[in-house]
């Protein structure tokens, strides 16, 4: 398995450890759906997750930020181990924005309401202060006009647009996108990947669970291919791509790319 750095990689220290998994593993019952899973993320590293569906990428980030608990290993975030601790939860969850396949925001909020709640109340954010912050990520994501609409009245990537644009109000260091494109109409799909880019332009931090091999090409540091559970390859993008070292992920990349 291959480690070597991206083209791109010179932006990233490699002694700037963010995120650091440590022999993970995690049943659901008798399932064990991750297998002895180990990974770093450096500040300013986008790692790009892949692989069939049921192989654990999703529960992996789901880890991340304790949405998912896991049984044995360690998870180390901004150097707090996530525990049974609920203030160290409640640390990393400030720090750790997570966009997921469904926008789950709240229906009877304005888009702007639904930008400002969590600054307000968790970062105890004074109101004009995060409206305004909120009306920057807006724009960011070019959906300004849109601030007093409520979710209902918005398109599918419009809606994705404000979740990714709610989860910078909290101004997080690591974003983490579970599938972030496979609930929108493919003619969406291009919109919200535009935000991802710009994005990781700015250095973001990012994890991001994806099929959307144009993207981690273009984008990721790193390309990771999980199946039953493990990481079974790791690479660079080009790598991964060119000269996949896992007959499973050979068969994976031949299935998606032809």
């Amino acid at each position: 398995m291959n480690e070597e750095k991206a083209n791109n990689m010179d932006t990233v220290n490699p002694d700037d450890t963010i995120i650091e998994i440590k022999n993970v593993h995690k049943w659901f019952g008798d399932l064990h759906v991750l297998q002895d899973i180990s990974m770093t993320v450096r500040k300013g590293e986008r790692i790009v997750i892949c692989g069939p569906s049921g192989s654990g990428k999703s529960t992996l980030i789901r880890c991340i930020n304790r949405l998912e608990e896991h049984q044995r290993g360690k998870i180390i975030v901004d150097g707090i181990e996530l525990t049974n601790d609920i203030k160290n939860i409640e640390k990393i969850r400030v720090e750790v924005g997570m966009v997921f396949q469904h926008f789950n925001l709240f229906p009877h909020l304005t888009i702007l309401e639904n930008l400002t709640l969590g600054p307000i109340w968790v970062r105890k954010t004074p109101k004009a202060e995060a409206e305004e912050n909120a009306m920057h990520f807006l724009e960011k994501v070019h959906i300004a006009d849109q601030a007093k609409k409520f979710p209902g009245q918005l398109s599918g990537g419009q809606q994705q647009r404000v979740a990714i644009a709610r989860s910078l109000c909290m101004k997080p260091k690591v974003m983490l996108f579970d599938e972030p494109t496979s609930a929108l109409d493919p003619e969406m799909v291009k919109e919200v990947l535009d935000v991802m880019i710009s994005l990781a332009k700015e250095g973001m931090t990012m994890i991001v669970v994806s099929h959307e091999m144009g993207f981690a090409k273009s984008v990721a540091h790193r390309v990771l291919f999980m199946d039953y559970g493990q990481i079974l390859e790791r690479n660079t993008p080009q790598e991964f791509f060119e000269n996949p070292q896992h007959e499973r992920s050979k068969l994976f990349i031949s299935q998606i790319l032809y």
